[in-house]
């Protein structure tokens, strides 16, 4: 079984790395726990917790910098 990293994961679900960690600090999934590799502290996503973030990412992001656009204001 594959595990893969936080830059990983976002890379996949393809967001940046900001806002998968915006989306861990804020517990919208499960995370997996931080784990000591030497002198590093990383998360290991299974696949199973790849998909929780694309479902989550499906149902909730709209993309990069989407908002409402302004009208033209009356002089």
């Amino acid at each position: 079984m594959s595990t893969y990293s936080t830059v990983e994961v976002a890379e996949l679900v393809d967001v940046s790395w900001d806002t998968l960690n915006r989306w861990i600090r804020e517990k919208k999934f499960h995370v997996p726990p931080v784990k000591a590799v030497g002198r590093v502290k990383i998360r290991l996503w299974t696949q199973a917790e790849v998909a929780e973030v694309l479902k989550y990412k499906e149902q909730h992001y709209r993309g990069k910098g989407t908002r409402k656009k302004r009208g033209k204001q009356a002089k």
